[in-house]
């Protein structure tokens, strides 16, 4: 097979054009020469909104390969088509969980991360046991909209907790920036669809799935765990990790749960999310190392999504290969900070996505149609260790759990500065940048449930962010007009708070995936800082899988 990359055409192409145009790029004296084709990836470039191309990537069978190749020798837009097929370090033996062998791995947690590394661990014949301190993903659903519209949380219960990870109430973006020599990602997609989505996320630049899409498939791969010897546990909360000290170092050996029950293991994977806060403080008082990280913390803003369109895609707005448009912006602000666009759900809406009580988070969901009237994404800003360092010094290492504790505060502000009932403030982008009090609506309506309280978000000593935050993102408003028009309308809105963007600590590990100083301990994903996203979590849960997988048959 043959690869032809950066094969620009216009959007408006017909179907049966790009035959011909894959003939005429490889210089083939006739159609004939040209086997087969399959198009395996599908981009648009819409920076002259008056004339968007589509770029395809196309992975072509032909009559004479290597005089094609040869021809174009030192192109590097014709190469050969590389191998994406998944290939697996081993497999265990019909026999290797017997009573005298091997204890079984244990997976904790299963949002992304945790159903790809269960999913690879049981392909593998390792029949892992998977630990979920939510419930499954229909009654965490149900749980989730009796927040969104009873205001009634239920802490194990929610956006953050349960199958499916606190993905599957997000836009279900499958595309990621990560390096991926191995292909690892094509893996990730595969499986989605074989478990039922569809097959144009094997080709889109932007793939995405939605909620109600993912829900389907997380069930479908839970199926496929457990067809192949898997196990998974629901509302078993791990309260404890058993740490054995011995010559070479200290061990994992295994769990306890909420119940008392003590389930033995020597592999141990930690896929917790970015708001296991009880986990982590736990694992840090065992002695498991962590550091403190960089993280970010905004609000989420929205317009109609009509503004966007029209903004990115000009006349174009509205074709169905373009969809709903979506952005990606980036300020530097005087002040020093870096304001940016986070997690952006074209047509979509705002969630209460709060774990604790009496504290308000939001992000961003929408479905596969992304057809809701407004866009809205994160606007946040970063911030490190030492701006939320808790104990008033200004040098020295920061505690890795000063970032949970930093959040909450911001949380708790906005539980009250949303007067309650889990509803969160709001103020319109026109009044933030007045410095203003925000008292009624514009055409721009908010989509939180359970609704939004408008109010001065930087009302002096009641702020709902630090002062650097709100400055930096006041600031940054007006500069992204210049990209998008509309973004800094007055009627904009804003709702706050957004801190859950990545995990405020990492559970160190070395290159074998283990942590640095308990063997047979795996973190992995989002709650442990390697990922940020379905993508790179899935991709995260195959590597470690991979190394814990390699490391377990060793010894076959």
């Amino acid at each position: 097979m043959i690869r032809i990359t950066e094969l620009r055409l216009p959007l408006t192409h017909a179907e049966d054009e790009l035959r011909p145009a894959v003939v005429q790029r490889l210089g083939l004296a006739s159609d004939e020469e040209l086997l087969a084709f399959h198009v395996f990836k599908r981009s648009y470039d819409a920076r002259k909104k008056s004339a968007i191309q589509l770029i395809y990537t196309v992975d072509c069978e032909l009559s004479d390969e290597a005089a094609v190749l040869q021809r174009f020798e030192g192109d590097p837009h014709i190469k050969p088509s590389p191998d994406t097929q998944y290939k697996f370090v081993g497999h265990a033996p019909a026999d290797f969980f017997t009573p005298e062998a091997q204890r079984r791995p244990l997976v904790i947690g299963f949002g992304p991360c945790g159903i790809f590394a269960a999913l690879i661990l049981a392909q593998m014949g390792l029949r892992p046991i998977v630990l979920e301190r939510g419930k499954d993903v229909r009654q965490r659903t149900k749980d989730t909209w009796g927040l969104w519209r009873e205001s009634e949380l239920n802490p194990e219960s929610n956006v953050q907790f349960g199958e499916g990870g606190a993905g599957t109430f997000s836009d279900g973006k499958l595309w990621s920036q990560i390096s991926d020599p191995r292909h690892l990602t094509r893996k990730v997609l595969t499986e989605f669809v074989k478990a039922g989505a569809p097959e144009e996320i094997l080709f889109v630049s932007k793939p995405h799935i939605g909620t109600f899409r993912l829900v389907s498939m997380v069930i479908k791969m839970r199926a496929d765990i457990e067809a192949l010897g898997g196990e998974i546990r629901f509302e078993q909360k791990v309260t404890d990790v058993l740490i054995e000290d011995g010559p070479k170092g200290k061990h994992i050996r295994g769990v306890t749960l909420a119940s008392g029950e003590q389930i033995a293991s020597d592999h141990v994977v930690l896929a917790l999310g970015h708001s296991a806060r009880d986990t982590f403080t736990m694992l840090h008082e065992r002695g498991v190392y962590m550091e403190a990280k960089p993280f970010s913390i905004g609000y989420r803003i929205e317009h109609p999504q009509s503004v966007i369109d029209a903004a990115r895609f000009g006349a174009s707005a509205g074709h169905p290969i373009l969809g709903a448009a979506d952005y990606k912006l980036v300020h530097h602000a005087k002040n020093g900070r870096s304001v940016y666009s986070f997690c952006m759900c074209p047509g979509g809406t705002v969630v209460a996505a709060t774990s604790e009580p009496l504290r308000v988070v939001t992000n961003g969901m929408s479905q596969y149609s992304r057809n809701e009237r407004n866009a809205n994404a994160g606007i946040v800003v970063g911030i490190n260790p030492q701006d939320y360092r808790q104990d008033g010094k200004h040098e020295g290492p920061v505690s890795p759990l000063d970032g949970m504790a930093f959040q909450r505060i911001w949380e708790s502000r906005a539980y009250e500065l949303g007067e309650g009932g889990y509803k969160a403030p709001g103020a319109l982008v026109g009044d933030f940048i007045k410095r203003q009090r925000s008292k009624v609506l514009g055409n721009v309506e908010p989509s939180y449930k359970p609704g939004v309280t408008l109010t001065d978000l930087q009302q002096k000593g009641r702020g709902s962010l630090p002062e650097y935050c709100l400055d930096a993102i006041r600031e940054a408003l007006p500069a992204f007009e210049r990209q998008i028009k509309g973004f800094s309308r007055a009627d904009a809105v804003l709702t706050g708070v957004e801190t859950r963007t990545s995990s405020p600590l990492r559970i160190t590990r070395g290159r074998d995936y283990q942590s640095l100083n308990v063997q047979g301990l795996y973190p992995a994903g989002e709650g442990a800082g390697y990922a940020g996203g379905i993508m790179s979590a899935g991709v995260d849960g195959i590597e470690v899988a991979e190394a814990l997988g390699a490391k377990l048959l060793a010894s076959a």
